[in-house]
């Protein structure tokens, strides 16, 4: 019998990969980090790991056959091409080693870190989200150009879907009702028809909550309570916030997490018309367990 240490590691790097994929699910860390409609693809991925290992701890032992024997002979002439784990370790397995462990080590020894202000300000900060609404007013004139209105489908069932049926009826509750609340299933629908055309939701009450986001452009009593927007992974987050003034404002830190009520109004910034929040009520809150924001996805029955 032979012990092959090489081998050993790799089944050592799958076992650990499966681990940490498992620690992220149950301690419910994955959706810090994914859209929990992909939940399903990590815990796949979590399995397969587990099987890789269980196949690859059966080469850590071998019966050293008369064929790997002639194999060891010939490595200086490269008659032999497949590699039994026994090879000399050198400086290209090295990197390959530390390119593949390194996510580990991070994964197990630092805690997953939830996107805040700092991010918010490297990804742009307002001028992003003045050119958010730029944005949505050409893919509205793009739609209106198309028989039908283009809506986020999905064919995988999942917790995070909604019927076509229910979708309608979020449409129509952001008209009907006179006070706004930003639920977080609604959050990213609502926030795009707000920003869309601010001045069909002039002096409606809107109640949400959020972080708390600052510029050196703003006023003393301006901030933005802002939230994350994930599409697939935290790769692609993108800030979504509505400008807010608050007399206090100046004496709320960045990322304090608040919920307020208040009244939509209208200001001008960076020459865009944008929707702003005159805040009358108001919360300190803790981070949410989940912070962060999915788009709306309509199932196909």
């Amino acid at each position: 019998m032979k012990f092959h240490v090489q081998q050993a590691i790799r089944a050592f790097i799958l076992l650990a990969f499966s681990i940490l994929l498992f620690k992220l699910y149950f301690t419910g860390d994955m959706t810090k980090f994914i859209n929990p409609k992909y939940v399903w693809l990590s815990q796949s991925a979590a399995v397969l790991f587990l099987i890789l290992f269980i196949i690859q701890v059966t080469r850590t032992w071998t019966i050293e056959s008369r064929h790997e024997h002639h194999c060891q002979h010939h490595d200086h002439d490269h008659s032999c091409c497949h590699d039994h784990g026994s090879s000399p370790f050198n400086h290209k397995k090295l990197m390959a080693y530390t390119v593949i462990i390194f996510p580990l080590l991070t994964g197990f020894l630092l805690p997953p870190k939830v996107l805040d202000a700092s991010i918010v300000d490297k990804k742009g900060g307002m001028a992003v989200l003045t050119k958010q609404k730029q944005i949505k007013k050409e893919n509205e004139e793009m739609n209106r150009n198309q028989e039908e209105p283009i809506i986020e489908h999905s064919k995988v069932i999942e917790p995070k879907e909604i019927t076509e049926k229910e979708y309608e009826q979020i449409k129509q509750n952001l008209k009907e009702t006179a006070a706004i609340k930003m639920d977080d299933h609604v959050y990213s629908y609502y926030y795009e028809e707000i920003n869309l055309d601010p001045n069909k939701f002039k002096g409606r009450e809107i109640e949400l909550k959020g972080f708390v986001y600052k510029e050196d452009e703003f006023k003393p009593n301006q901030l933005v309570i802002s939230r994350f927007l994930i599409t697939h992974c935290v790769a692609d987050a993108s800030i979504i916030g509505f400008l807010s003034e608050l007399p206090e404002a100046s004496k709320l830190e960045e990322n304090t997490w608040m919920e307020v009520k208040g009244v939509l109004d209208i200001s001008t910034f960076n020459g865009e018309e944008i929707p702003m929040i005159k805040i009358n009520k108001w919360t300190v809150i803790k981070e949410p367990g989940d912070p962060y924001l999915y788009p709306i996805t309509v199932r196909i029955l």
